[in-house]
């Protein structure tokens, strides 16, 4: 649609509007599902709405269409992104969580890691748009079976949904296979337990986002990991820009940004459940920040090998950072608002990296201020940081009165 010269702005502003509709979805799929929807469904509704939103992506027409159907189609990956997350975390024990979690992340890496490929397969946009929506379909079609995804018994039971958690505890049991008599006699009494309890018929309780606001300790770590995942998402397009210039090849950038996020996820699996989150997040935090300050301040003073060794550091702590902040975000808040919290600090995330596009305009004069305000944004994410609790080896805290018992550990 000759998207150059006069209407080269058109470029970014389908990216950001696309990135927009990643922070909708996050929205709009933690909300449904900490409703009485709940995890399982929203999965498998908002992956099923891919498919015609991504065919509708391929076949647009004109330039608005893609607008709209790029936002829609965000909105709709975002929603399954965040109910497998969330279903995925709350069927782990505390020592497997960050294990499991950044297992997932590796496939995500592995994901992106294959898509260059493919797009030289496919050579035409709309091909490659297409065969993306055909395995989205290929998902969605083997998902559907619910012995694939149960919905998480955590929640039920946070819920009061006991007669559903029995028979999803049961259906756990079950799938599991014959174990020790011990572990079959705790099985059975725990079922038994479920059973004489969901007798009296006890109505289900649902929580509403807005009820986050009425909490302090929940509110304030709420506040703090949306802000450090805002942070750690923005402030990567200043280290890419100045990584640029030193990259032989168009793609190399790409390459570069998928393998630091490989790395900076190995860091995470290997730190994290050692040092603990609140230490690490810190790190790099620190890291993030130290080399945003150098690279703005001495960029035209130093060697080309230390702008690129900072720049490549700064990427690194910067994925560190949004990936840790938000499975940090996922073990503090309590079960039965964490779909809704989760979703703000994920749309948190992708609003600081929708900023980037716009940016990348070529003659714009806003790549300095947006470098100053996210480096200065990370050294107050710095200072807020050591005001978290820890959640290492701890178990995940269902109601909200568990979530507002959380203390600080001493520094």
């Amino acid at each position: 649609w000759d998207l150059v010269c006069a209407s080269r702005w058109k470029v970014p502003l389908e990216q950001t509007t696309h990135l927009l509709g990643w922070t909708l979805g996050s929205v709009a799929a933690g909300l449904a599902c900490d409703s009485r929807f709940g995890r399982r469904p929203a999965f498998v509704v908002s992956l099923v709405l891919a498919v015609p939103l991504g065919l509708g992506v391929a076949l647009a027409a004109d330039y608005v269409m893609v607008l709209v159907a790029r936002l829609l189609f965000g909105a709709a990956l975002a929603g399954a992104f965040l109910s497998l997350y969330v279903a995925r975390l709350e069927l782990c024990d505390p020592p497997h969580r960050l294990g499991v979690t950044m297992v997932a992340g590796f496939f995500w890496i592995a994901g992106e890691l294959l898509l260059p490929g493919l797009a030289v397969l496919c050579r035409d946009w709309r091909v490659l748009q297409g065969a993306v929506t055909m395995i989205l379909a290929l998902l969605a079609a083997c998902w559907w079976c619910p012995a694939l995804l149960l919905e998480s018994p955590r929640w039920l039971l946070a819920t009061r949904q006991l007669e559903r958690a029995r028979k999803t505890l049961q259906a756990l049991a079950e799938s599991s296979g014959p174990g020790s008599d011990d572990s079959s006699c705790h099985q059975e009494s725990l079922l038994t337990e479920l059973e004489s309890l969901s007798e009296g018929s006890p109505q289900p309780r649902y929580h509403a986002v807005c009820e986050i606001f009425g909490t302090r300790v929940i509110w304030k770590n709420s506040v703090i990991l949306g802000f450090a995942a805002f942070i750690g998402s923005g402030i990567r397009h200043c280290f890419t820009r100045n990584l640029a210039p030193h990259l032989p090849r168009f793609f190399s950038s790409y390459f570069v940004l998928v393998g630091t996020e490989a790395a900076a996820c190995f860091f995470v699996c290997l730190t994290a459940e050692r040092f603990g989150r609140r230490a690490i997040l810190l790190l790099c935090t620190v890291l993030t920040g130290i080399s945003s300050l150098l690279l703005l301040a001495l960029t035209q003073y130093l060697l080309d090998l230390i702008v690129l060794t900072l720049s490549v550091v700064g990427i690194t702590a910067s994925h560190a950072v949004t990936m840790l902040s938000i499975f940090f975000a996922s073990e503090v808040l309590p079960t039965v608002v964490r779909g809704a919290g989760l979703g703000l600090v994920v749309g948190a995330s992708f609003v600081g990296k929708a900023a980037a596009p716009i940016t990348a305009i070529p003659n714009s004069r806003g790549f300095f201020l947006h470098h100053v305000v996210f480096a200065s944004f990370a050294i107050l994410a710095v200072l807020s940081i050591m005001l978290l609790p820890e959640s290492q080896g701890r178990s995940l805290p269902q109601s909200l009165q568990d979530g507002e018992s959380q203390r600080r550990p001493p520094l």
